[in-house]
């Protein structure tokens, strides 16, 4: 462990750490006298220029490793510290606050800050929204998945305002499904944080590709399931299931019935033969017998790829034409299956493996709009998985959106109080 003052201060283990040098009333004092300070420090003070640090947030240690867990369990320790300290402040929501601010509300801010470990006691305590509150604000953001632009918003305040009781009840919740999860998954394997609408392809315990992901709905939710990945289809053919043809074909076809046509959908009876939507009564249900499938092409709603795996869900994974989605803070989109940014990063590795199937032949099979399965010359696990909380690092806790109501709090639940 350092010793060194300055190190003891820097970082997110600030409190963690007091407690096991100094005991709880040790740490106790700490947190008192950041409650309690007054103003220490203005725009002229020279503070520590390792005020906003601590282990890094990004990390290449995959969610699933016995690690995280033992990181998991640090923070349970670090979170039921503060709990014992009586929790950090609320911050006043009720202002944009952001570099250049000079607000009596920043205070409380740099407090909340201080506590969490985003922010070390050496900065101070004044109302000058500083570069060293901006870094420890983008910090905060990172750990909760949130865009990392140091303004103070209405997401960012609601995820600074969950109290720490309840953080520490969503970090030893998510320590049991993390235990879950950590023996031996497989040298190659992919992993879908629903929460997070993030995708990890792990390889020797690293994380070697993330991906930004859309998920399920929470009306249409993506499931929670074990399997292996087995084909890849270039340039697929989509399938539309039952609950899309009653629950959307059909009601855009009653606005539009031009809508099959304009988006290359055809409708096939029993025996594979086309059939005329003009002869369809689409005031009623019963095109939903039908097959709905929709040419390979730039609009297919799977685009250029699709990943299979066997599951009694019909989910899969698969690239989309509706690229600015990604761009979303929330990407709860789908009808349950997970579309994945850049997904011909990941599926060149996932068929690296596959004898003839490289890059180049890849993109090339691409171009020529032919739909062509491929199999993997060895199946790659898949793990779909609910983690809403997690740990990368002494102190670095990261907190989502509780999208799905799994953790049993509803104050977690942020996007829909939003």
């Amino acid at each position: 462990m350092k010793t060194s003052r300055r190190s003891f201060l820097s970082g997110a283990s600030t409190f963690a750490a007091a407690a096991m040098l100094a005991g709880s009333a040790g740490a106790q004092d700490v947190i008192s006298e950041i409650l309690q300070s007054e103003r220490r420090g203005n725009w002229d003070d020279t503070f520590d220029a390792r005020a906003s640090q601590g282990d890094k947030v990004a990390s290449h240690l995959p969610i699933f490793s016995p690690q995280t867990v033992l990181y998991i369990e640090q923070a349970v320790a670090q979170y039921s510290n503060i709990v014992a300290q009586g929790g950090w402040p609320m911050v006043p929501a009720t202002k944009k606050l952001q570099l250049g601010v000079v607000d009596p509300d920043v205070i409380a801010l740099r407090k909340r800050l201080m506590i969490s470990g985003d922010l070390s006691t050496s900065a101070g305590i004044s109302q000058s929204f500083d570069t060293y509150v901006d870094a420890a604000v983008k910090r905060f953001q990172a750990r909760h998945g949130l865009p990392v632009d140091g303004v103070l918003g209405k997401y960012t305040y609601a995820a600074m305002n969950v109290s720490a009781e309840v953080r520490l009840g969503q970090l030893e919740t998510n320590l049991v499904r993390l235990r879950s999860m950590s023996g031996f998954l497989g040298g190659r394997y992919v992993m879908v944080n629903v929460p997070a609408a993030q995708i990890e392809a792990v390889e020797n315990d690293r994380v070697v590709l993330r991906h930004t992901a859309i998920v399920g709905k929470v009306d249409r939710q993506t499931p929670i399931l074990n399997s292996a990945i087995n084909e890849i289809i270039v340039n697929p053919y989509w399938n539309a299931p039952e609950s899309i043809v009653r629950k959307d074909i059909i009601p855009l076809m009653r606005k539009n019935p031009q809508y099959l046509t304009e988006n290359s959908i055809r409708i096939l009876g029993p025996d594979g033969v086309e059939i005329d939507p003009a002869t369809i009564d689409w005031s009623t249900e019963d095109a939903a017998k039908f097959r709905f499938r929709q040419d390979p092409g730039k609009i297919n709603a799977m685009a250029s790829v699709k990943i299979n795996f066997p599951n009694p869900h019909a989910t899969y994974m698969h690239d989309t034409p509706s690229q600015g989605l990604f761009n979303k803070l929330m990407r709860f989109d789908s009808s349950g299956c997970v579309r994945v940014q850049n997904v011909r990063d990941l599926v060149t590795w996932l068929l690296r493996d596959t004898p003839g199937w490289d890059r180049q032949h890849f993109e090339a099979t691409i171009k020529s709009g032919e739909s062509v399965p491929v199999r993997l010359a060895e199946p790659v696990p898949v793990y779909f998985t609910y983690i809403s909380a997690w740990s990368t690092g002494d102190g670095v806790a990261h907190f989502r959106d509780d999208i799905y109501g799994r953790d049993g709090v509803d104050e977690l639940q942020l996007s829909q109080a939003l």
